[in-house]
Formats: structure tokens, C-alpha cells, sequence
């Protein structure tokens, strides 16, 4: 005979995601993917912000703790500077620069608003992360992907420089080359500028994001490690 539980509670990374996020998100995604393949061709999807939107789109269905938080750990620091970026530009003001292509008149409106997913992503994320919890394994997972991702680009993709910079094909993926896409840094040589790129990424942005979350989101045990005894009404 089969006893209910009394007084268990859902483990974390076990909460559902609202089915409206999840239609919604994917109907988003149905809309981006198409139109970046068309007008930035299949190589844009090599940037972090993108792959870190596939991930979600995989995580908001099957609620994998993991598949939400490498992106959490990986975009949360870069897109709130995209965000402030964006911004200061409106205002008339400048911080990096990395949203200048947002205000580009050759690109058409439509292109520029689906880039707004940088400014709602960072968000979205830190509400999964909150609701479904955050897998520690993050950190380790993004941070070598990213500087496979880093690797790839550098060595593969088309680098900083004039022509690359005028074009809708992007160049200088994941800044490897520096953070001016119409030339490349020349304060040092190309491969100790990667070395030293891929470093500051997992120091300065990856394990501050990453001891953030630790901190944020409720470290509830495992079901699985830590597994809740049945209460048989009148025992004890």
C-alpha cells in the first residue's frame, strides 16, 4: 500500500518552468535563428550570447539545472554591460562601444530589435536560475566551452579589420582579436592577447558570476542525495 508523503517539498532544480516562458521563448527563437542565419550567416551562432540562447531554449523545456546556469555563469556580467552600454549611447554617451552597431542605419530595424534579447536575457536567466536552482558544475562547463568557443574563433573565423568591420558577416567573434572589430589590438602578439583574454574571462567574469549565484540561490539538498522518509500518520 502505497503511503502519501507528508510535508515534502519539490527539490530545487526540479521546478517546472512556466509553460508561457517556454512557448514564448521558443516562438522568439523560431523568429531569431532564421533571421540571423539569413542576414549574419551560421557563424554569428559562435558567439557567446547565442550559444548561450540555445542552451536556454533546451533548459526552459527539460528544466536541466545545468543547461540554465552555464548560461547564467557565462552572459550575466557581459550583458549587464551591454545593457549599460546601450544606454549611455542613447543618452549621447559612450562606455564601451559594443552596442554601436544597434544605432547602424545599414542594418534594418527589425535585426536591431531582435537584439534586444540582450537586455531581457540576463534577466530571464537570473528567474530560472531562482526557480529551478543552480548547478555549481557551471562554472567549469561555460568556462571550457568559452575558451573552446575562443579557440575556434581565433583560429577559423575571419579576424579583426576593415573589411570584416563594414559587413553584416562578423569577424572578431568573441573579441579574440580585441575589442575594435576594424582593427586588432597591437599591444601585444595575437596569441599571448588570447591566452590573456580567456584568463581575465574565467577570473574577472565567470568565478565573480559564478560565487554571485552560490550566494543568491537558496543550496537546497538534492532529492536524490539527501531523500525525504515517508510519514505514516501515528508514527513517529
Amino acid at each position: 500500500m502505497t503511503v502519501p508523503l507528508e510535508g515534502t517539498q519539490t527539490p530545487i532544480g526540479k521546478a517546472r518552468v512556466p509553460a508561457a516562458i517556454q512557448w514564448l521563448y521558443t516562438a522568439f527563437m523560431a523568429v531569431l535563428v532564421p533571421v540571423y542565419w539569413m542576414q549574419y550567416g551560421p557563424t554569428n551562432f559562435l558567439y557567446f550570447c547565442d550559444v548561450a540562447l540555445f542552451l536556454t531554449l533546451v533548459g526552459v523545456w527539460t528544466g536541466n539545472r545545468l543547461l540554465i546556469s552555464m548560461p547564467a555563469v557565462g552572459i550575466l556580467l557581459p550583458q549587464v554591460l551591454w545593457c549599460a552600454d546601450f544606454l549611455a549611447t542613447c543618452l549621447g554617451g559612450r562606455i564601451t562601444g559594443m552596442t554601436a552597431y544597434m544605432f547602424d542605419g545599414n542594418r534594418p530595424i527589425f535585426l536591431r530589435g531582435l537584439s534586444m534579447f540582450h537586455g531581457w536575457l540576463p534577466f530571464l536567466l537570473l528567474f530560472l536560475v531562482r526557480r529551478v536552482g543552480y548547478d555549481r558544475r557551471a562554472f567549469w562547463a561555460w568556462t571550457l566551452s568559452a575558451w573552446v568557443l575562443c579557440i575556434v574563433c581565433f583560429t577559423t573565423m575571419p579576424p579583426a579589420g576593415p573589411e570584416g568591420a563594414s559587413k553584416l558577416v562578423p569577424n572578431n567573434i568573441n573579441y579574440v582579436w580585441g575589442f575594435d572589430d576594424a582593427q586588432p589590438q597591437s599591444w601585444l602578439p595575437a596569441k599571448w592577447y588570447l591566452v590573456g583574454w580567456m584568463s581575465a574571462l574565467a577570473v574577472l567574469i565567470y568565478w565573480p558570476t559564478h560565487c554571485l549565484l552560490i550566494r543568491w540561490v537558496p543550496d537546497i539538498p538534492d532529492a536524490s542525495r539527501n531523500p525525504v522518509s515517508p510519514r505514516v500518520p501515528g508514527m513517529r
